[in-house]
């Protein structure tokens, strides 16, 4: 039987919250059919960090790699959704509850997700990634992290030193995922941001669909063993 694909990806649309030092999106309507224009055509305004987005080494390391140069194996095969219970932060001590193999792809379902942030004014007390934890997952040696709001550290907490953690050690980062429909476990996931040349973060679309567990890790025992590990 194969599972149908959930879209977790957060729909883009004017007032939809954005980081504050961030441009808000603006979607105008140049050309429309109902007005009788020959064809419907939009403009789109927006930081390259806006809704569900991916960032890039480059975004905080200087010469880092940009958003075209990465491996597409960062954001596509076996990736594995872990429950967040801590309601401020993920921490160290609950991640360490969780078996997380050399390779994987990790995607942190918090509160974030139910509270529907796409829906709602900025949040600033959403759940972060800690800096501890943050240098256990680099030790752990994973390839990408995901996270459900617009950033992996906290707001005026630990941002750019989370960032700096996870980018140095050439783990991608997936920002702005709504895992509301997607219960903990291993799925297959497809996220591909917008190949932007030189592009420090680019928008993506974001899907998984559930896979077997006792198939989840075997593509990531692989890549460590063959040397693709953080896309070198």
């Amino acid at each position: 039987m194969t599972h149908p694909w959930i879209d977790i990806s957060v729909p883009l649309r004017n007032g939809m919250p954005h980081w504050p030092d961030n441009p808000p999106l603006r979607i105008n309507r140049t050309m429309d059919l109902n007005c009788g224009d020959e064809a419907t055509v939009s403009t789109l305004f927006m930081g390259s960090h806006t809704g569900t987005h991916m960032d890039a080494p480059l975004h905080f390391v200087k010469g880092g790699r940009a958003i075209h140069e990465m491996s597409l194996t960062a954001t596509i095969g076996p990736a594995q959704v872990i429950q967040i219970h801590d309601p401020r932060a993920i921490t160290l001590d609950e991640l360490r509850r969780h078996v997380i193999r050399p390779g994987a792809r990790v995607l942190f379902k918090t509160r974030n997700s139910l509270c529907r942030w796409g829906e709602q004014d900025f949040m600033e007390d959403f759940v972060y990634l800690t800096t501890e934890a943050a240098r256990w997952l680099v030790q752990q040696r994973v390839r990408t992290v995901g996270i459900d709001y617009l950033s992996v550290g906290g707001y005026k907490r630990n941002g750019p030193e989370v960032h700096h953690v996870l980018l140095e050690a050439q783990i991608w980062i997936i920002e702005g995922l709504d895992l509301s429909a997607a219960i903990p476990g291993f799925y297959d996931l497809i996220c591909l941001p917008l190949n932007i040349l030189q592009g420090d973060g680019a928008p993506a679309r974001a899907l998984l669909r559930p896979r077997d567990e006792s198939t989840a890790d075997d593509e990531s025992v692989e890549s460590v063993e063959t040397g693709d590990l953080h896309d070198s």
